[in-house]
């Protein structure tokens, strides 16, 4: 196994794994930890190429720094990516090694599920490290992370209901999702719950006809998606979707989804409040998978209650952060970058937390 380090200003570590024996080639990248160690899932997909996964880890670690921070977690930020298909790829051999990689860090990075793995590849990273959070609950861990993520993002939602138009109801509402994958589908079903219309847009057919049937959404291809008259878009697939080519295509009066990275650039939020569509932060809102894996590294151990109630203060997190965004007449996410960087400067009163 072949590890090295790579030169990464404003980061405090960017490192390159590989091991041909394995067929691993993966990327950790740690972004900060003035709050507490780097807590962040790893990403198996196939990146082209080496220069576009050490892109995808580098804004996917500052992502989690940030949304510890807003979320109170005490932890920092980090990320790791593994190069290849998560439907042909996977070994446990390739996941034993990974483990490795991560161990070899020491505790300052702490990994948990992402796109592309799943509870039982965490399991195998197990056996070579620590580090490992979002382990089965018999185990003593807290499981999959994706029902919170959309708790997270549902309650996240009825902040930006209230806020665009006055009121939490999803009844009378059209919610478009973006992505049906497992946080797609959990958020699905609450919005379903909650009397919202549901359109739905997937890569796989299948599986959004079967949520469909599910909720009585209506299918929507990939592709219109993101220009269908809607209350609230919902991003739930990858990032980048908010870019110069989709927003003038947009039909809707709030974003709100699980994806990270959603603006392919910063400025584009500021075009998005010129535009009048509120813009929920994605870090902010899609927090609660990192929130509910991070109770887990605390002393006194996993508790569902406690990491609930957490979760469900997602809510007070994005009304802050519209407070922040009228007062200073910024963007929202330009807003939620400075309650990060604000906490990030004061890690005495945070740690813990």
């Amino acid at each position: 196994m072949k590890i090295q380090t790579l030169a990464q200003e404003g980061y405090e570590k960017l490192v390159k794994c590989e091991d041909p024996a394995s067929g691993l080639r993966a990327v950790i990248a740690i972004h900060d930890t003035s709050l507490g160690p780097a807590l962040g899932g790893m990403r198996m997909w196939p990146y082209a190429t080496w220069e576009d996964a050490i892109f995808d880890v580098l804004r996917l670690s500052k992502g989690m720094t940030y949304k510890s921070a807003v979320a109170d977690t005490g932890l920092g930020g980090g990320k790791s990516v593994v190069i290849g298909n998560p439907k042909t790829d996977k070994s446990e051999r390739l996941f034993e090694a990974m483990g490795e990689f991560v161990d070899s860090l020491g505790g300052r990075y702490i990994t948990a599920e992402d796109v592309g793995t799943s509870v039982e590849d965490m399991v195998v990273v197990r056996r070579k490290t620590r580090w490992v959070t979002g382990l089965p609950l018999e185990m003593g861990s807290s499981g999959d992370p994706s029902p919170w993520t959309a708790l997270g993002v549902f309650r996240g939602m009825k902040a930006c209901l209230e806020e665009a138009f006055g009121s939490p109801d999803f009844r009378g509402r059209v919610v478009a999702v973006q992505g049906c994958g497992h946080v797609g589908q959990y958020l699905a079903r609450h919005l379903a719950d909650a009397g919202a219309a549901l359109l739905l847009a997937d890569i796989h057919p299948e599986r959004v006809r079967a949520l469909a049937d599910q909720t009585g959404g209506k299918v929507v291809s990939p592709a219109d998606i993101l220009g269908v008259a809607c209350d609230v878009l919902a991003p739930c697939a990858l990032g980048a979707v908010i870019n110069d080519e989709t927003l003038p295509a947009l039909r809707c009066r709030v974003i709100a989804g699980a994806a990270n990275n959603q603006l392919l650039r910063e400025d584009h939020g500021q075009r998005l409040k010129e535009a009048g569509i509120l813009y929920a932060p994605d870090y902010v809102i899609n927090a609660g998978g990192i929130i509910n894996v991070s109770i887990e590294v605390e002393p006194e151990g996993y508790d569902e209650a406690r990491s609930r109630r957490k979760v469900e203060n997602i809510y007070f997190a994005l009304k802050r952060v519209f407070e922040i965004s009228k007062e200073q007449n910024v963007s929202t996410n330009e807003a939620s970058n400075r309650l990060a960087e604000e906490r990030l400067s004061q890690p005495a009163r945070n740690a813990g937390a």
